[in-house]
């Protein structure tokens, strides 16, 4: 139960975390490598401060370098083709194409620990396909002024999904060897070594002085809540129950997400989204539903 639970929140704060990433990127003021740094550096010394008012935790070496693998993959690469893609595709788009993770999951699954695939989640597939590649051909500016989602914006987040996906799937055995704290710590440390040397220059460019207090409090909001306390959860989740029913919360993102969008202005709904989504969400639940011969 509490798995679950943790798998929801997760996903709920991601849904308000890429309207918050879309308004500080349309600020023009932070660059996605240096908001990825910020997240880095912050989640890596929130993890370590928890993590002295934890049970201590040897990690074994041929394990760090795995983590720094999985940290490449589910933080690094992940967040840095989510992070270029916000600003080039609405939330709703972004949440909506987002949920193509359970379907890649399944995937990942076949791979690594040789699920079968069936002749249903090959039809799953191809329905949510046909949704997101109806929503890429519907790309076009929306009459009240909303911009809608470019070609690569979408081909980016397709890729953010795929990758995350491919975390949840392949590094579970070292997931659930440690503790949330002592993973995500790991984690966020490497992620922060790799981000920052290449991140410095724009760093200490950046012009703090034009910061708004909205736009400080959104990125500290997105360090805390989105990195942190999110990663934290989805860990948890890991540890508790399997990879592919921790991408299913993920169908959270867009209900939060189009709504808040739609609230805030950001986005518009329409007949051609709204067939989009059902295309994608339909295909989706073909796959999970689908139960492979023993």
């Amino acid at each position: 139960m509490l798995g679950h639970l943790a798998a929801f929140s997760c996903y709920l704060i991601f849904g308000f975390n890429i309207v918050a990433c879309r308004e500080i990127a349309l600020s023009g003021l932070v660059t996605p490598l240096c908001l990825f740094c910020f997240r880095a550096l912050g989640a890596a010394l929130l993890f370590w401060f928890f993590s002295l008012f934890t049970p201590q935790e040897k990690v074994d070496r041929k394990d760090l370098k795995k983590i720094f693998l999985a940290s490449m993959l589910g933080l690094f690469l992940t967040q840095m083709t989510f992070l270029v893609a916000i600003k080039m595709t609405t939330p709703m788009d972004t949440a909506v194409v987002a949920s193509l993770t359970p379907v890649f999951t399944m995937f990942m699954a076949a791979i690594f620990i040789k699920e079968p695939i069936t002749a249903k989640k090959v039809t799953g597939v191809m329905i949510s396909f046909a949704g997101v590649v109806f929503l890429i051909y519907n790309s076009v500016y929306a009459s009240n002024g909303v911009t809608s989602s470019s070609l690569l914006g979408i081909f980016l987040i397709v890729l953010n999904a795929l990758f995350f996906s491919s975390y949840l799937g392949i590094f579970r055995p070292v997931i659930v060897k440690y503790s949330a704290v002592t993973f995500m710590k790991w984690m966020f440390t490497f992620s922060a070594m790799v981000s920052l040397p290449l991140g410095m220059v724009d760093l200490v460019s950046l012009p703090y002085g034009q910061f708004t207090t909205r736009l400080t409090l959104l990125i500290a909001g997105v360090v805390f809540f989105s990195t942190f306390v999110a990663y934290l959860l989805v860990s948890y989740a890991q540890k508790q129950i399997r990879p592919t029913l921790v991408s299913l919360y993920s169908y959270v993102q867009p209900i939060v997400a189009s709504g808040l969008s739609i609230y805030l202005g950001m986005d518009v709904l329409t007949w051609k989204k709204v067939l989009a989504a059902i295309l994608v969400f339909a295909g989706v639940a073909i796959v999970n539903r689908s139960k492979a011969k023993k």
